[in-house]
């Protein structure tokens, strides 16, 4: 027997279907009426016969035809939604589909597996399994660890020893002793109570639009109150994360709990998490809890399959059934920092990403405004023992070096008087590193089953994540601010010798003058992003937690500064291979050949003015895509010259001075006085 789950108005029905013959018009009517039945009212309607609507998919909001028989158009176990003629969309409602989601159209289910032992992840593994490319599973040795510090919270519960958040409250009611029958219902009761800021309707609502019949019905789409929820990415991420802390056996969950969790995450059945809310102290606590919520069947939850439902439904679908809570396991699910170190695993990756980069794309420019590479020389960098900058310095020779990619452009300028560059393009190396550890067991109770032991700790404080996302933040923004530097040099003539604006019929047409605007506006903007949250606290929980991280709004703001940086570089991108333009036919060395084809292929030269913000997303796309991003050009190229030990080369120039050149000027002078003598 086929069975769907309907959408109406606010509430999911589950109907049964006994004739696969039956047509999407039966369906919504058979879920109108028993919406209708469930309301004392009717839910305002006379009969079912006069409502008129239409249905759609939750995934991807298709809209069915109606006249089509169930068999036909759906799916078995299939989410859809019936939307009723005239109705303002439900203020409980949640938009089917997170930002973002359209990447999920194609969601295959993964077949390889990740082992995890709480110690082993690394962020590359993290972002992958993100992106949905990995399922897990635990190793025997985080099993046999699970299994061991379970067993000490059941003799603890079995000796009705008194331990916090065993058989005590929580916070401010630590000294309040809970009896053994309620508690399960401790550990319900404060996931249900943590989960502040459940899904509701705001006034800043986005809107989404569907054609109805001839007409477009305009619907709003409601926001959580503390925020829209983190994309599918973002909490398969976190859910990773914490099914990984869980497995180092000292949250004294069980092993039954922790697999149901896991085969949530192997399904993406995703909970609604909002992107705000936490403080980061006693962990991320609000986050965590929407995450626990989802997982014992109540709230929202998403999976590619279902889109937005309850997530009762949602795990039925999936065959999956909710968590019941055991003593402890509450604390458990919604005690560590995963919200701030997975967000800041995303923004440690993205900022490497960029970061190698912008190396290129200012060796590109540096091309392009006839610098000289003699500021890049190894030995100014081995004076300076910093092994970033010494890497930021080779890969600038990699790219630039004439004598073994052979620059037009630098040949043609190799003798004139330019004694040396401005800082944004020779300081390169030196304006350019932060990590962040993300293994640690983070639970205000410990259990150490080697000592038969329970001990209230705080390694669950956000404090050091916190610092190093601020670090981050402030590290990665200069990229950006030294980028709309060298966008600024590109643009002015005084500077570059370049048309202004790198157009031609200046006056006519205005180039690339507000691209440069928009990268000043985003770096300006970054300036107040990069302001340290985790120099701020505000005591919570009655004074308990005293003294927090701030750092879920650290993660989030790292996240925010490195897209800005993004954008600033593909402007700069942009720009520099526009300047190539007006260098032709000159050409640059054959790296940067392949970066300037590269950025071609998805961008045509600026002859005359146009529309400007779809060039610049399809060359943020260059720098953010993974298969085909301008650092999959050039690495080639880089690691070539690594391997080959190529003799650093030293091209001579006027205003280089050196004791050589000193020498060998004297020489010659002194022969001309020795032929004048003679």
């Amino acid at each position: 027997m086929l069975r769907y789950t309907v959408h109406v108005r606010g509430e999911w029905l589950a109907v049964p279907c006994l004739n696969r013959t039956n047509t999407i018009r039966w369906l919504g009517k058979e879920a109108v009426r028993r919406y209708m039945k469930n309301k004392p009212d009717n839910g305002g309607f006379a009969s079912v016969e006069e409502v008129k609507f239409y249905i759609r998919r939750c995934k991807g909001l298709g809209l069915l035809d109606l006249d089509d028989t169930v068999e036909d158009a759906l799916e078995d176990n299939e989410f859809v939604e019936v939307v009723i003629e005239g109705d303002i969309m439900s203020p409980d409602f949640i938009p089917s589909q997170p930002e973002g989601v359209h990447l999920y159209s194609k969601y295959r289910e993964p077949e390889q597996y990740i082992s995890l032992d709480g110690n082993s992840l690394t962020t590359e593994d993290l972002v992958n399994l993100g992106k949905g490319l990995y399922k897990i599973k635990l190793t025997p040795e985080a099993e046999a660890k699970v299994n061991q510090s379970r067993e000490v919270i059941e003799r603890i519960v079995k000796e009705q020893t008194v331990v916090y958040g065993i058989t005590t409250g929580f916070g401010k009611f630590a000294r309040t002793v809970i009896p053994n029958s309620k508690l399960r219902e401790l550990q319900v009761n404060l996931v249900r109570s943590h989960s502040a800021g459940n899904e509701k309707f705001l006034d800043a609502s986005l809107f989404c639009c569907s054609w109805y019949g001839s007409g477009l019905v305009t619907e709003r789409v409601p926001l959580s109150g503390v925020g829209k929820p983190l994309s599918p990415e973002r909490s398969r991420m976190l859910l990773a994360l914490r099914i990984n802390v869980l497995a180092k056996g000292y949250s004294g969950i069980s092993l039954e709990t922790l697999q149901q969790v896991i085969e949530a995450f192997n399904a993406s059945c995703l909970p609604y998490i909002p992107e705000k809310g936490t403080v980061g102290a006693s962990g991320d606590l609000a986050p965590l809890s929407h995450l626990a919520l989802g997982l014992i069947g109540e709230g929202k939850m998403w999976s590619p399959k279902s889109g937005w439902a309850d997530a009762k439904y949602v795990l039925e679908a999936h065959g999956l059934k909710p968590i019941t809570l055991k003593p402890k396991e509450g604390l458990a699910l919604i005690n560590g920092t995963q919200m701030i170190t997975s967000l800041g695993c995303e923004a440690v990756e993205r900022a490497g990403a960029i970061a190698r980069q912008a190396d290129i794309i200012a060796a590109l420019t540096l091309e392009v405004l006839k610098g000289t590479t003699r500021a890049f020389d190894t030995d100014i960098h081995a004076v300076r023992p910093h092994r970033g900058q010494a890497e930021v310095a080779f890969r600038f020779r990699s790219l630039l070096d004439s004598d073994h990619h052979p620059s037009e452009i630098a040949e043609s300028h190799r003798f004139c008087d330019r004694v040396q560059d401005a800082y944004t393009m020779r300081c390169c190396p030196q304006v350019k590193t932060t990590f962040i550890s993300f293994h640690s067991n983070r639970q205000v109770m410990m259990v150490f089953a080697e000592r038969a032991e329970t001990i209230s700790g705080g390694n669950f404080h956000g404090e050091y994540p916190a610092k190093a996302l601020d670090y981050l933040a402030i590290g990665v923004h200069e990229l950006a601010a030294i980028s709309e530097r060298r966008i600024e040099r590109l643009c002015n003539p005084s500077l570059s010798e370049l048309p202004a604006f790198l157009v031609t019929e200046g006056g006519l047409n205005s180039g690339f003058m507000i691209a440069h605007c928009t990268a000043a506006a985003l770096v300006s903007e970054n300036k107040a992003l990069c302001h340290p949250s985790s120099v701020d606290s505000l005591s919570t929980s009655a004074a308990t937690e005293d003294h927090v991280s701030m750092g879920g709004w650290a993660a989030r703001k790292a996240l925010r500064v490195i897209e800005h940086v993004e954008q600033v570089l593909a402007i700069e991108l942009l720009a520099a291979c526009q300047g190539i333009e007006f260098l032709r036919p000159l050409r640059t060395t054959t790296p940067l050949e392949k970066v300037y084809d590269l950025v071609r292929s998805v961008v045509r030269p600026w002859m005359k003015d146009r529309f400007m913000a779809p060039d610049i997303e399809a060359a943020h796309k260059l720098l953010v895509e993974q298969k085909v991003s301008v650092w999959e050009v050039a690495k080639p190229y880089i690691e070539k010259y690594r391997r080959e030990l190529i003799p650093e080369s030293r091209p001579i120039s006027p205003t280089a001075f050196s004791l050589g050149s000193l020498e060998m000027n004297t020489t010659v002078s002194h022969d001309h006085r020795h032929q004048d003598e003679l």
